[in-house]
């Protein structure tokens, strides 16, 4: 841990964000509370049952500590159980992956980036006053200094490979709701130069469902995600129905032409998505992707579907040392997001 003050800003330049199956000193987690996210208390209560069933099977392999809106901790305890450690602070939602802090370090010293956090460009159901506060607040609970971004980004719009690769969508960094004026060139330096990446990799947008009425126009941790260097998964929707067939077809034929920070052409793994296209809401964004890297673990979304052994085999295959978990995710993708959205890793330094 650094000598240094929690909060206190620091240069970035030696700084870079590990990848996600590097060892963790813990995952940090958001509690559900009242918000439009979640609309009446059935739809709360569901939300708060699915986030301690990922919480628990995250528990298994590392420490988990659970940021619970004032007041809300000890209903927080009754779900989440023994062993796991609860925080009250002001909170808005839930999405910790979002509102939380990237974690990076020097090979010495853990440090925390604090991105601009704008309810996912400003959108007009979402509440940011509390959570635009949470960055700093886990970085003094974790006792590590902390670096400001300018950049409205959120932890779920990049996915690195630890190496000096990040990837990024168009739709979420070039956002005229998030960043006006920015350009690709702009972002990258200030991303590359917060995370210790060298080379960004772009893709056109995210999931059709993602730009929904509680969507985040675009994350890229719900459509491609690195398994080790050089290897990125990628989401396949195989039914022509669908409109993500096109697209995810375009990007997977986007990843194959491309090359990573050390030189290395990518190998893609295609993971396809659940049978269930769509629900009374629309087209459905349901992926395998968005899953949580934790210490001999891999917690994985299931949708009580036929797909989600074959998901959990490939999973297996690409991370033979790890014990796959599968935990419902529908809840969570209801709300917005998956199980990679809820958690956020403190790597081990």
């Amino acid at each position: 841990m650094s000598a240094m003050t929690a909060g206190t800003e620091m240069t970035a330049k030696t700084f870079r964000m590990p990848a996600e199956w590097t060892p963790h000193e813990r995952t940090w987690m958001a509690w559900p509370g009242p918000n439009p996210t979640f609309a009446d208390d059935g739809e709360l209560a569901e939300a708060r049952t699915a986030w301690a069933a990922v919480a628990r099977a995250v528990r298994r392999f590392e420490p988990v500590t659970v940021i619970a809106g004032t007041g809300q901790g000890g209903t927080a305890r009754d779900l989440l159980g023994p062993g796991i450690d609860i925080v009250e602070r002001d909170l808005d939602d839930a999405w910790m992956r979002d509102i939380g802090p990237t974690f990076v370090h020097d090979g010495r010293e853990l440090a925390a980036v604090d991105w601009t956090f704008n309810g996912w460009g400003a959108q007009e159901w979402a509440r940011w006053e509390h959570d635009a506060k949470i960055a700093r607040q886990v970085a003094d609970l974790a006792g590590v200094p902390v670096h400001s971004s300018p950049l409205v980004n959120e932890g779920g719009g990049l996915h690195v490979d630890g190496e000096g690769t990040v990837l990024l969508t168009d739709t979420v960094q070039l956002d005229p709701d998030r960043n006006p004026g920015w350009t690709r060139e702009r972002v990258e330096a200030e991303i590359h130069a917060r995370i210790g990446t060298t080379e960004a990799i772009w893709l056109p947008r995210g999931l059709t469902g993602d730009y929904g009425e509680f969507g985040t126009r675009g994350h890229v941790d719900i459509v491609a995600a690195f398994a080790a260097p050089g290897v990125v998964m990628v989401h396949a929707q195989p039914d022509p129905a669908h409109p993500d067939h096109e697209l995810t077809r375009e990007i997977a034929g986007l990843l194959r032409g491309r090359t990573d920070a050390r030189g290395r052409a990518l190998e893609i793994v295609e993971i396809p998505a659940p049978t269930v296209l769509a629900d009374d809401d629309g087209w459905l964004d349901h992926s395998y992707i968005n899953h949580y890297l934790c210490n001999d673990g891999v917690v994985l979304c299931s949708f009580d579907d036929p797909r989600d052994e074959e998901a959990a085999g490939i999973f297996r295959r690409l991370f033979p040392a790890r014990t796959v978990t599968l935990v419902d995710a529908r809840t969570i993708f209801a709300g917005g997001g998956g199980i990679h959205c809820i958690t956020q890793q403190q790597p081990r330094v």
